[in-house]
């Protein structure tokens, strides 16, 4: 039987994590000291577009992306940037951000609303 289904995990997330607004996520756009990273799938990258000079780690990979214990780490990981997470419409990204807090990370946060209010804000996107 379900005893935490995925509201109340996003919930429990949100409580504890930093959100960041997608007017303020716009001009952190080509920071040095951030990293925005795409946790979408690649199918939604491709249909959907991407944040030009976004990292891509897809939300089922995060764990072992992260960690530079594995073979499938990105240095971006480890790179000491204020790291920006963002999906679709914000879900996966509030429990991507918790989880990586959860591996000890600091500096992490997501964007509200994801990539659709990234869209619908004018932030720049690159289509396929």
């Amino acid at each position: 039987m379900l005893t935490k289904g995925v509201t109340r995990l996003i919930a429990e997330a949100n409580a504890v994590i930093d959100t960041v607004a997608v007017h303020d996520a716009i001009p952190m756009l080509g920071n040095e000291n951030v990293a925005i990273i795409d946790i979408r799938d690649g199918n939604e990258r491709l249909q959907n577009g991407e944040i030009p000079g976004a990292v891509h780690a897809p939300r089922g990979l995060l764990e072992f992306l992260a960690d530079p214990e594995t073979a499938l780490h990105k240095p971006v990981f480890s790179s000491g940037k204020k790291l920006l997470l963002f999906c679709a419409t914000g879900g996966r990204s509030t429990l991507a951000a918790k989880t990586l807090m959860d591996m000890g990370f600091s500096g992490v946060a997501h964007i509200g609303g994801g990539f659709a209010a990234w869209e619908a804000a004018g932030g720049p996107v690159a289509k396929p």
